[in-house]
């Protein structure tokens, strides 16, 4: 079993920053995992539309989260920078390997403490919970996300074991001495 990552409960530090809606967000650096292109994940039945489906990572099944559709926003469209940021997060004391579906990447911002304002209690697009604060850099804000909260609430715990249900019950399906059914294949920039 992974540990939990350290959080920095001074929040400073490098943020890497993307946007989504037209909106910048950022997500503390040590939590980033990698930055995948979007490809075209694989559709589980009756998860959230906010998920987008699953991804294999060099063998491992991960979920891709349209964070616009999670925070009530339409669903973000497929353009050629669209892509799939790849976080750990800490879901009920287990590390979890998730994807985040964004608009585009921007860039890796170093913030101080004295860079971080409080969280704003009204005129954000998603909920106050949802944040850590607002860095302030090049004379604008950018949203810092709290990415075990945004990734922790009960639907997406709920969606998660929605998508390893059918997987499970597929390897489990397999009829002694035979090799499970194979998996749809990948592109090669999504790790297949």
């Amino acid at each position: 079993m992974a540990t939990a990552p350290k959080t920095d409960t001074s929040r400073d530090g490098q943020y890497l920053s993307f946007f989504i809606a037209g909106e910048e967000y950022a997500v503390g650096i040590l939590r980033v995992k990698e930055i995948i292109e979007f490809g075209s994940p694989t559709k589980v039945p009756s998860t959230p539309t906010w998920i987008r489906g699953v991804i294999n990572l060099r063998g491992e099944v991960v979920p891709v989260v349209d964070l616009a559709a999670k925070f009530g926003l339409a669903a973000t469209p497929v353009t050629k920078w669209t892509c799939v940021v790849i976080v750990e997060t800490e879901l009920e004391g287990q590390i979890h390997t998730m994807g985040v579906m964004v608009d585009t990447v921007s860039q890796v911002i170093d913030l101080a403490a004295s860079d971080i304002e409080r969280t704003p209690t009204f005129g954000t697009r998603v909920r106050v919970d949802f944040l850590l604060g607002m860095g302030k850099t090049g004379g604008k804000f950018v949203l810092l996300l709290d990415i075990d909260k945004v990734l922790s609430a009960s639907e997406v715990l709920q969606a998660a074991a929605l998508v390893e249900a059918p997987l499970q019950s597929t390897e489990e399906s397999a009829p002694t001495g035979e090799p499970p059914p194979e998996e749809t294949p990948l592109p090669p920039s999504l790790g297949g």
